[in-house]
């Protein structure tokens, strides 16, 4: 049987650009923190080296991956840092040379030392290898891959203990979008009660509540900063921030004072229908630009495609439904967390592996599913919408120019929530009876698309935009 992955596995807390550039080599620098600790290498350890391989490589510098190693190795988590300490970290280990060890000890250490080789590794896109030295002597060598969503393996293991789905430990195994059907006919159920179902075997009830609800406020939160920031983003390609300006422009004079006041006020305002595509491209361009400028987002399922959801579910809480409440948003990230799973379990969620139909294909498939749920679809529509979604956005390349998740990064979140809307509408107005491609059709295609589609194309900035628009031509 295939692993369980929770709905936290899929929707993350962490640190922008990007979940599998930086936040995962993050986590993989405080794992191998935690092996030296249990093999008693730890304070032996007086220098450090760390080489980065394939596409960490490649697209490292523009993902800021060197810093996410740096501070994870510094002790801090990407959940929790405050935001403006990250500069002051990464500046204080480039002036100083000096790298305070997982905040318990200082060892010389220099940015040079964190090596971007251009050779990939054969078990995945992503490969990051730790070497610890004592008085010049090598003491310990740890390799991992960073495999998407901020998940990372230990090369030649799994790093997170793996709980098998069977009947024995959850009450409705899933792997296929065809069980999660079968349950939820069997069981005149909705996907976000059987998600539930299952979630309760490993959290109460109350956890589950106020995890999703820190997962949302910071989704919200996300949104609220990226529309109130102006300015341009870093990284030397000087885009400007658009979604201040669309903002400012569809909130009118409407006044409110923080995230919680933001949602009411826009609720207030008398929405045209030419504006509603506005909105949604807005909220989705504000949680990237945020991304962008390393600023704290939910993966969803990943860093670059972390605004398709927070923008669907914007979308209908102050459009479709202007009573919607936590019940909603719960049934919402449930539902999309699960169809992320199952893409995961069968496919791909990391561009460097899949290319952008992997984050924002599969994004848009996990809101629009979530939307059909909570538009009155069956679980069966949901899981047409997604087909729909995800069909729409097969063989989609990655190939970010200079590196950075920005173009075309950033528009492809509002595309992917408008296509996730679009999606939902149509799978309400179809009888799934009559569908000619299921869903884990359409996911075996994505991930045979996948192997197929030529590495310039999977996160090396070596294909495509990347190379035709450079960054001297912005």
């Amino acid at each position: 049987m295939s692993q369980f992955i929770s709905v936290f596995d899929m929707l993350k807390i962490g640190v922008g650009p990007s979940s599998s550039h930086t936040l995962g080599p993050w986590r993989a620098a405080q794992q191998w923190v935690k092996v030296l600790k249990n093999n008693n290498l730890f304070y032996q350890i007086d220098g450090i080296r760390i080489d980065l391989f394939g596409s960490l490589s490649l697209t490292g510098k523009g993902h800021a991956t060197d810093y996410a190693i740096l501070l994870g190795l510094s002790g801090t988590d990407p959940e929790y840092i405050p935001i403006d300490d990250i500069e002051q970290i990464i500046n204080q280990i480039k002036n100083q040379n000096k790298l305070q060890f997982n905040g318990e000890k200082e060892i010389s250490f220099s940015i040079e030392n964190v090596v971007f080789n251009q050779d990939f590794l054969p078990f995945h896109a992503n490969g990051i290898r730790f070497r610890g030295f004592c008085k010049g002597k090598e003491i310990s060598t740890q390799t991992y891959y960073s495999i998407g969503g901020g998940f990372i393996v230990q090369e030649n293991d799994h790093l997170e203990e793996a709980i098998e789905i069977t009947k024995k430990n959850f009450p409705f195994p899933i792997n296929r979008a065809v069980q999660l059907e079968e349950y939820c006919e069997k069981e005149n159920l909705l996907i976000s009660d059987i998600v539930l179902k299952n979630e309760l075997e490993l959290r109460s009830s109350d956890e589950i509540d106020l995890e999703l609800s820190r997962i949302w406020e910071t989704m919200l939160e996300c949104m609220y900063i990226g529309c109130h920031t102006e300015g341009k983003l870093p990284g030397g390609l000087n885009v400007k921030r658009r979604a201040f300006d669309t903002h400012k422009k569809l909130i009118k004079d409407t006044s409110y004072t923080n995230p919680e006041e933001w949602v009411p006020a826009i609720r207030s305002t008398e929405v045209k229908f030419r504006e509603i595509l506005k909105w949604v491209g807005c909220f989705a361009l504000a949680v990237n630009e945020v991304n962008a400028a390393l600023g704290r987002v939910v993966t969803a399922p990943t860093n670059g495609s972390a605004g398709v959801i927070p923008a669907v579910l914007m979308y209908y809480m102050v459009i479709e439904n202007h009573e919607a409440d936590f019940r909603h948003i719960k049934k919402f990230l449930l539902t999309a967390g699960e169809i992320g799973s199952v893409f995961k379990k069968n496919a791909t969620i990391s561009a460097a592996m899949g290319g952008c139909q992997a984050e924002i294909g599969v994004s848009s498939a996990m809101a629009a599913a979530a939307l059909t749920e909570l538009l009155g679809g069956t679980a069966a529509q949901s899981l047409v919408a997604a087909e729909i979604a995800m069909e729409h956005h097969l063989g989609l390349t990655c190939d970010p120019i200079g590196g950075l998740v920005q173009i075309p990064c950033i528009e492809r979140n509002a595309m992917g929530a408008i296509k996730a809307i679009n999606a939902a509408e149509m799978a309400l107005e179809t009888d799934p009876k009559e569908v000619k491609v299921p869903l884990d059709k359409v996911i075996d295609t994505m991930w045979e698309t996948a192997k197929d589609m030529h590495k310039n194309y999977k996160e090396t900035s070596e294909g495509g935009l990347a190379i035709n628009v450079g960054l001297a031509d912005c």
